[in-house]
């Protein structure tokens, strides 16, 4: 099997986020706009469980296709965790935290992409 592209490592990755029930989750395409990833996977957590959840589940959803992180940074109680898989950076919040570090607005030029629930 070979190794997933960025563009499945988000698409999976944005899955099991959506899966543990992830806020207003978007996956930006920012290859054009980027020379840092290709995919930006940003989302939110209603509590500080739910953020180590739906990193718990990326984690371990990833790590079934054999793919793991190169760093992570932050903690679940920081209101930030970062997840960097090399072409795909994953960023979870807590809702204020996001709406403070507003990302998306930050990235506005990058396209998303759709990923669906299931």
């Amino acid at each position: 099997m070979s190794l997933p592209s960025a563009e499945r490592t988000a698409r999976r990755a944005a899955r099991a986020a959506l899966e543990k029930k992830a806020v207003d989750l978007v996956v930006l395409d920012v290859h054009a706009v980027s020379s840092v990833a290709d995919y930006f996977l940003v989302c939110s957590g209603r509590s500080v469980t739910h953020v180590d959840t739906i990193i718990d589940a990326i984690r371990e959803t990833l790590k079934a296709d054999g793919v793991r992180p190169r760093h992570a940074e932050g903690q679940p109680d920081s209101g930030w965790v970062l997840l960097d898989y090399g072409d795909v950076l994953m960023h979870v919040f807590l809702e204020d935290t996001r709406a403070y570090y507003a990302l998306e607005r930050l990235w506005g030029d990058a396209p998303s992409l759709a990923v669906d629930g299931g």
